[in-house]
């Protein structure tokens, strides 16, 4: 069984399509045995209350330095044997000594399709803000191992979705969560736990099909 643990800093939608995906059977092998946030008033904090599962606060502001911070998060992980971490709207740098320690077993969900609308200052309506502001006429979601640059690791799912007329960043938002947020971070963990990602270069490898 895959422990998951997800970090996360606002009001977790993601980690609670997680929960229900683990509940329901699309991610088979794993349960979340921690999620952590840096975020004190983090709705994600009581979706973890709720659904029974181990929740802390960990959070900068509570050390004297970014170095006792990271200790004291990779302690957390190794206290509760993490398998995989998942990153999921956790708006804290990643240490690279933590990258390191958990080579391809750390993943994050990005609100585009990556290379586009992604690194540094694109995060949270930002990136949708992006996306309208260009013009572009299809937007959508990556799912992505971290390594030690920003949004830069191999990528392991992808979803388009389409921009419509009349969008604000709230409702493309929205949809982007809906429509391939919610579906493709799931996949992504059934299938690390099921052992059915493999890492080759910059290039994922996927065993078998995969339906979205």
């Amino acid at each position: 069984m895959t422990r998951v643990a997800v970090l996360v800093s606002g009001g977790g939608t993601n980690l609670q399509a997680i929960i229900d995906s683990v509940a329901d059977g699309r991610i088979t092998n794993a349960s979340i045995s921690l999620v952590i946030s840096n975020n004190k008033n983090a709705f994600a904090l009581e979706r973890a209350r709720k659904a029974g599962i181990k929740s802390m606060l960990i959070s900068p502001k509570d050390y004297t330095d970014r170095k006792h911070f990271n200790q004291a998060l990779i302690a957390a992980l190794d206290e509760s044997k993490i398998d995989l971490v998942v990153l999921a709207g956790y708006l804290v740098i990643i240490p690279p000594e933590m990258v390191e320690k958990y080579p391809n077993r750390i993943i994050n969900i990005h609100p585009s399709l990556i290379p586009s609308f992604c690194g540094t200052g694109f995060y949270g309506l930002k990136v949708h803000e992006g996306v309208l502001e260009r013009g572009v006429k299809v937007t959508g979601a990556t799912v992505h191992f971290v390594d030690v640059g920003t949004d830069s690791g191999p990528i392991i799912l992808q979803k388009a979705v389409y921009v419509k007329e009349g969008d604000t960043p709230e409702i493309l938002q929205r949809r982007v969560m809906e429509e391939a947020e919610w579906k493709i971070l799931p996949k992504a963990i059934d299938l690390f736990a099921n052992g059915r990602l493999s890492v080759t270069g910059h290039k994922v490898h996927i065993e078998g099909e995969v339906e979205l």
